[in-house]
């Protein structure tokens, strides 16, 4: 894996050295609440460790997934927040971000550069992502990138099972959008 860039982050490969930082900043309601009720809560204090360890690194050694660490290119040595692309039928993105960062296109950011690279470097012909319907950050991401629901059910998630929607976008549609004149990719 290399390290990928927008105008304002670098997404360096995961590390396990990045699980105290991850530690320190991941286990917030406000975060973990609409992610998948695989996510312990309360968060236990070598959580990030565990997972990054168990989980996350060894499924990018099987190529079956790919973990980024977001930086600001302002203060590279901080990690803010984390995205990751997984060789799944049904979610094969997943995404979150430090509290102090939302609100500022950060993630909007590094779904376009992650996205890409999911079509046009891994090849996948279709990228698709389940989301809470009451996760609205989440949904404006996936509206901004073109992205349109193909089915709706329930999940369990950290905060309880809610209704739910399953976002999708092709690679052919991918290209036409990025490839539009005025796109938010051909700004980046």
């Amino acid at each position: 894996m290399k390290t990928l860039e927008t105008s304002r982050l670098w997404l360096r490969p995961l590390e396990l050295g990045d699980a105290r930082q991850t530690q320190i900043l991941f286990p917030q309601w406000e975060i973990v609440r609409f992610l998948t009720n695989s996510v312990p809560w309360p968060y236990p204090p070598d959580g990030a460790l565990t997972y990054y360890r168990n989980v996350a690194l060894p499924a990018m050694s099987r190529g079956d997934a790919w973990h980024w660490t977001l930086r600001l290119k302002a203060n590279p040595d901080q990690l803010i927040g984390s995205i990751a692309l997984m060789r799944s039928a049904d979610e094969n993105r997943g995404f979150w971000l430090g509290i102090p960062w939302q609100g500022q296109g950060l993630m909007s950011e590094a779904c376009e550069t992650v996205t890409d690279f999911w079509f046009n470097v891994l090849g996948f012909p279709a990228l698709r992502v389940p989301k809470a319907t009451l996760n609205l950050a989440s949904r404006r991401i996936s509206e901004k990138q073109g992205m349109r629901v193909i089915a709706k059910m329930e999940r369990s998630y950290v905060s309880g099972r809610f209704p739910a929607e399953l976002w999708e976008i092709t690679a052919e549609e991918w290209n036409r959008r990025k490839d539009a004149p005025g796109t938010r990719a051909e700004t980046l």
